[in-house]
């Protein structure tokens, strides 16, 4: 078995990068992922991670990690180190190539003082109100500003006061002189500099008040890095021409290709970063690793593999095209992985106890079974068996529906790896449920079925005695519908009650007392499982990651 990633597919971006490479245009591809440090990392971004990292690399090139840390006032180091351990988990190196645009923020001022004395760029005095009405519409050309035609120096003078800090916050921008009846919005002018006072830079401290937009930043980023293919995703695509007059009007050492593709679009749950921070901070979910939220923190919490992730994405493929992918996709990518790595045991999430009437009191023996049904190097264990049992509520029934297969009042069934037994008898306590089973056991049926019948059904057990009393958190979608929010409506309205359930009487095999966080294993006939971070020994947790099967919809309303 292999823990590999499906190959690279050839998408259209590679067949770009590899034409540029054949014809001598680059000697090395080099990209860049630029996260801003605004919040977690989500599956959108893994799609983008696993573009460029795995294209770079590939290629023979390397990519970048550059942060666009443009707007303190969003930022912090949380999530600069929350964003390092995310790249790094899906199996992604940027080496020493480790940036942030803050970097550049003395470079980007003085390209800024290139355009002004070019008559490029102008300080003007609009509100940003003002600048949003000067603007325009779809439809109508945009009206230049009053302050449009100052002259450099009165503009050199203004912008260098703006840095000193003499200016409030919105008296001031810095703008580009491009063409404010552009069909193009985004070359109406658009602000290159803003004032921000109060903050402190998680890089630069209080060195600036004076802050650069993405728009104006993003190319001259690109350049100094040698950034040969820039990767976006469709929402850039109007900004492009913007991009481009950036590099073409200031003396960067080079000029970067912006190529844009679709951005990944999942079903029952949300995408957008202001969204999940309302999540996070309204205390919907619990915190920006819930694994009920896309995020990979919350995705890695949940028990989902840096494989399963990889190959999801290499499965979706790159294409210019929006579309909506089935988040049965995503559970298969994970589901797959796991069926071929994660080590089966016996779980009883909802116990009922068995007193096997004709076995032997304070008898213990061990069954074997196999830690994987499909590989032998995997190995086997010995679970302890004796006189009582539990199995689960759900594989008794005293009326049983048509075709029910388990445990039925004078009815038999294996207990897996061990052995045939029979219900001779129901307590019940005073509501009238089933609190105990007195059953008969075959002991002449240890792996093998009872001469003369066999048996169908086959239940998970755990011996009482030695049995782990666990708490189970069992996860869905976080959302009831494809498309929250769809229609205008609050996404909110289509959160789903039943996203988590936690089952605090769950009853384990033995060995699962000393699993370890992050371990994953197949709890049979339930589903695949990890064990939380707030896991131990005294307290074991564990997470539902994904069920055998697809089963979203059933008894859904």
């Amino acid at each position: 078995m292999t823990d590999a990633p499906e190959s690279p597919r050839t998408h259209f971006i590679r067949q770009i990068a590899e034409a540029d490479l054949a014809s001598g245009k680059h000697d090395r591809i080099v990209t860049r992922f630029p996260p801003e440090p605004n919040g977690y990392l989500h599956i959108g971004h893994a799609k983008s991670i696993v573009l460029n990292f795995g294209l770079a690399e590939s290629l023979g090139g390397v990519c970048n990690l550059r942060f666009d840390d443009t707007n303190p006032h969003k930022e912090s180091p949380e999530f600069v180190t929350a964003i390092q351990n995310d790249v790094r988990w899906l199996g992604f190196d940027w080496g020493e190539r480790l940036y942030f645009a803050s970097d550049y923020f003395e470079q980007l001022y003085g390209f800024a003082i290139e355009l002004i004395e070019k008559g490029l760029a102008y300080v003007c005095d609009l509100s940003a109100a003002e600048i949003r009405a000067y603007r325009g519409t779809l439809t109508e050309p945009g009206r230049n500003s009053p302050w449009r035609e100052r002259s450099v120096a009165e503009n050199l003078d203004l912008f260098k006061r703006m840095r000193a800090g003499e200016f409030p916050d919105g008296a001031r921008t810095l703008r580009a002189k491009i063409d404010m009846a552009s069909p193009n919005i985004n070359l109406r002018d658009p602000v290159l500099y803003r004032i921000k006072h109060g903050v402190v830079h998680h890089q630069t401290g209080t060195a600036w008040c004076l802050y650069p937009t993405y728009d104006y930043t993003h190319p001259i980023s690109d350049a100094l890095e040698g950034v040969t293919h820039s990767l976006c995703t469709l929402e850039f695509e109007d900004h492009r021409p913007l991009y481009d007059w950036v590099l073409a009007h200031v003396s960067v050492p080079s000029r970067p290709r912006q190529i844009e593709f679709s951005r990944l679009n999942l079903e029952y749950t949300v995408m957008s970063k202001r969204r999940l921070t309302e999540l996070v901070s309204e205390g919907h979910v619990d915190g920006w690793d819930d694994p009920r939220l896309p995020t990979l923190a919350g995705l890695r919490r949940r028990g989902y593999t840096p494989v399963a992730i990889r190959t999801f994405c290499e499965r979706i493929g790159i294409t210019k095209s929006d579309n909506r992918v089935e988040m049965a996709m995503l559970e298969n990518a994970i589901r797959e992985h796991l069926d071929a790595h994660a080590p089966r045991r016996l779980a009883v999430l909802n116990p009922l106890r068995v007193v096997l009437t004709n076995y032997p009191k304070g008898q213990t023996e061990y069954v074997e079974l196999a830690n994987h049904p499909k590989d032998p190097t995997l190995g086997t264990r010995l679970l302890p068996f004796g006189r009582e049992v539990y199995i689960d509520r759900s594989d008794f029934e005293e009326t049983p529906p048509k075709g029910f297969k388990r445990l039925v009042p004078g009815g038999e069934v294996r207990l897996r790896g061990a052995y045939v037994i029979r219900c001779d008898e129901v307590i019940k306590n005073a509501d009238g449920e089933p609190v105990e089973l007195r059953c008969w056991v075959d002991l002449d049926t240890l792996g093998k079925d009872p001469e003369g019948r066999k048996v169908k059904g086959v239940i998970q057990w755990v011996a009482v005695e030695h049995a782990v009393s666990a708490e189970v958190r069992l996860y869905d979608r976080l959302f009831k519908v494809p498309m929250p929010g769809a229609g205008g409506s609050d996404y909110r309205a289509d959160l789903n009650p039943q996203s988590k359930r936690v089952v605090t009487g769950a009853r384990l095999e033995p060995s699962l007392r000393d699993a370890r966080p992050g371990e994953r294993f197949q709890f049979e006939r339930e589903g695949y499982f990890v064990v939380d971070p707030d896991s131990t020994p005294e307290r074991p947790v564990f997470n539902l990651t994904v069920g055998l099967r697809d089963t979203w919809g059933k008894g859904q309303s």
